[in-house]
């Protein structure tokens, strides 16, 4: 027999791509799932494959020093029984000169790129042909992998949708904004592979690295630790959480990953500037979840109200407040309106007991672990029960949802007098819901029910007490109430209320005041101040005092968070205790509208129209809207209005679409100008196929 020649290959991509949920990924590379079996055409010269007389092997190498060892490079001979725990290739179907071959990786192979090639030998004779190059990545659908999720649903939610909510705002108004992953989108999956090949681990052992690309809990600290720039490491994003940000992009202007990815891919792998922490967490799941989603890991991200920051692990946070509402803090440490990070599920087989399950992973840069900005995976269920050594960061993001505030009042005088307040931070830890555009509160994964039986077990196994929360005048109670309307633009009023619940009267003083500030507690000028009003209050009574918050007062120092925070001082005359509320009042941006016109069909042209009306008593100038949508549009699209938008007038504009994609889709949206910005809408489309 003459030697057995390869002609050509078939790497079957369209079949294979739906077999493997990749098709959508846009590359024109073989990208499969481990564990999975795929299928190739080899095509021989001159003659066919021959039983007993021709020998086929394959290798598999990844990464720049493969080796057996290391689990990097693999030899296996074509096989009638396969085995799950190795590298196998079976014959299907042959067809003449042709050969249909099935090769399966075992389910836990390193991820990444790949090079594959064939040995034929036929007596004496041998020859080698490269075959193609793919890419392997983690598969959720194999009950051996150790990211797999049983269910379907939550499968294409937190593997394959490329689109999601974010929830942002306060504990008290909760809302989303809309965000493109784009996991799948032309070259994103290059760009993420590219990260994992330029990150110092790699740099410093590049064999190493690559040996250890099979486990999700090595994937998901690298991730963390690239997505920040802080550790000068060529990581994605920069980030700042004050003006200015001329020389960058405004956090809140962003709508999506692809944009982020693309652009640090351009400027040669240089921090994209800025970021905060819900972009970091979007970029890392796909943005953080795109790049964890885009590599086949289960991800989510989640926002958890009323975030503590403690940089000294005592779980306690300490805010002095004085009377005008300006507000000191210990170094580094505070309370975020809100803090969004990542879950990915994987199994955690390098510890002791049951911790599979939802790993937090953040990738905002705020303190380090073993010496690099990063956080994480730390088990979602040893957060709950207080298990505080093991790994990673447990204790800093059980401080996060379990933190006790403390309220100073500074007098005057100087004196600090400690205030009684009821507060709790890690209220309302929320994510998209699988399937549907709602919100998913998740907080019982995180902690036991406040003041539970089981809650105080937690603390005494984390060896802390619970310090503040019994605090509160059975008597008196104070809290802040805002009135319709708190609209950009509009006066509103907010109301201190005050209940007596005692069966005596009570005299009082109550002061109110408000003051600008950020989502990551940042506090900026006043805005409103009402003049100390003594009450009387009857037995079991209540009484509002009101205080205006006018546009004239907050419209130049809003920040473009959208947050004035109100404090109320309630003074008792009688035992002379000061008890403390405070809230954080979203002031809310006018609404985007969006209306399709024409039939929503693949491949067949659609128009949007896009409009929002300016609130404001004054012109808005520069204004901008950015439209995107995976499958909807081309890229992001970006159309700059020529003439200023007069006051109750309507920005409006056409967008021309040609869906690429069918199913349900999101066109997102976000508009810009001088006086009004990161304003977010977006509508879900069903495209037919």
């Amino acid at each position: 027999f003459t030697e057995l020649v390869l002609d050509t290959c078939d790497l079957q991509l369209e079949h294979n791509g739906q077999e493997h949920r990749t098709a959508d990924m846009g590359c024109k590379q073989l990208v499969v799932r481990r564990g999975q079996p795929f299928t190739i055409t080899l095509r021989f010269s001159g003659r066919g494959y021959e039983e007993g007389v021709d020998k086929l092997a394959f290798n598999v190498e990844t990464g720049p020093c493969p080796n057996e060892t290391a689990g990097t490079r693999f030899h296996f001979d074509m096989t009638d029984c396969p085995e799950e725990s190795c590298w196998s290739a079976v014959i299907q179907q042959q067809d003449g000169e042709s050969l249909s071959v099935s090769l399966c990786s075992p389910p836990n192979a390193c991820v990444g790129r790949y090079i594959l090639t064939l040995e034929t030998s036929t007596g004496y004779q041998g020859s080698s042909f490269h075959i193609a190059d793919f890419i392997l990545l983690f598969n959720a659908w194999h009950p051996e992998d150790t990211v797999f999720l049983r269910d379907e649903a939550e499968r294409r939610e937190y593997v394959l949708s490329q689109q999601g909510l974010i929830y942002q705002g306060t504990s008290d108004y909760i809302f989303s904004i809309p965000w493109d992953f784009g996991q799948f989108e032309d070259g994103i999956l290059a760009i993420c592979l590219n990260m994992l090949d330029i990150n110092p681990k790699h740099l410093r052992d590049q064999n190493r690295d690559c040996s250890r690309r099979n486990d999700p809990v090595y994937i998901g600290r690298v991730v963390s630790a690239m997505v920040n720039c802080n550790d000068e490491d060529r990581g994605v994003l920069w980030g700042r959480w004050t003006d200015p940000y001329s020389d960058g992009i405004n956090p809140l202007s962003w709508i999506g990953s692809v944009d982020i990815l693309k652009k640090w891919q351009e400027i040669g792998c240089q921090p994209v500037k800025y970021g905060q922490c819900w972009v970091f967490a979007a970029v890392a799941c796909g943005g953080g979840s795109r790049f964890m989603r885009c590599l086949g890991i289960p991800s989510r991200v989640v926002t958890n109200y009323d975030s503590a920051h403690d940089t000294n692990g005592n779980l306690i946070i300490d805010r002095y407040i004085s009377e005008t509402g300006d507000q000191q803090q210990g170094p580094k440490e505070g309370i975020w309106n809100y803090h969004c990070w990542v879950e990915s599920w994987m199994a955690r087989p390098d510890l002791e007991g049951d911790y599979d399950g939802w790993q937090a992973l953040d990738p905002t840069p705020q303190e380090k672990s073993e010496g690099v900005y990063c956080c994480g995976p730390a088990p979602v269920k040893a957060i709950k029960e207080g298990d505080m050594q093991l790994k990673y960061d447990i204790p800093f993001v059980f401080a996060e949802v379990n933190a006790d505030v403390v309220y100073w009042v500074v007098q005057q005088d100087g004196m600090k007098k400690k205030g009684i307040h009821s507060s709790h931070v890690g209220k309302n830890i929320s994510t998209k819901s699988v399937g549907k555009d709602s919100r998913e509160d998740i907080t019982h994964n995180y902690k036991y029910p406040e003041g539970s039986e089981e809650e105080r077990k937690v603390f005494e196994k984390a060896e802390h007490e619970r310090k503040s929360i019994h605090e509160e005048d059975e008597g008196l109670h104070l809290k802040i109430k805002v009135s319709e309307g708190a609209n950009k633009g509009c006066d509103f009023d907010v109301f201190a209320v005050v209940n007596n619940n005692a069966d005596v009267g009570r005299v009082c003083t109550v002061k109110m005041c408000a003051r600008i500030t950020s989502y990551n507690g940042t506090v900026g000028p006043q805005c409103s101040l009402m003049d100390p009003t003594t009450i009387e209050l009857e037995p079991r009574s209540e009484n509002r005092v009101p205080m205006r918050i006018l546009y004239e007062h907050y419209k130049d120092n809003l920040t473009p968070d959208n947050v004035i925070k109100v404090v109320a001082f309630l003074t008792d005359h009688q035992t002379g205790d000061v008890l403390l509320a405070v809230r954080d009042i979203y002031v809310e941006n006018p609404q985007i509208k969006i209306r399709i016109l024409g039939e929503p069909k693949q491949n067949r042209k659609l128009v949007a129209e896009i409009s929002l009306v300016n609130p404001l008593e004054v012109p808005l100038n520069n204004c901008v809207f950015v439209v995107e949508g995976t499958g909807l549009t081309s890229g992001q699209q970006v159309k700059e209005l020529e003439e200023s938008v007069e006051p109750q007038a309507e920005a409006k504009f056409r967008l021309d679409m040609v869906p690429q994609k069918s199913g349900l889709l999101k066109l997102i949206v976000d508009f810009e100008s001088d006086k009004l910005t990161g304003v977010k809408g977006y509508r879900n489309v069903i495209i037919a196929p």
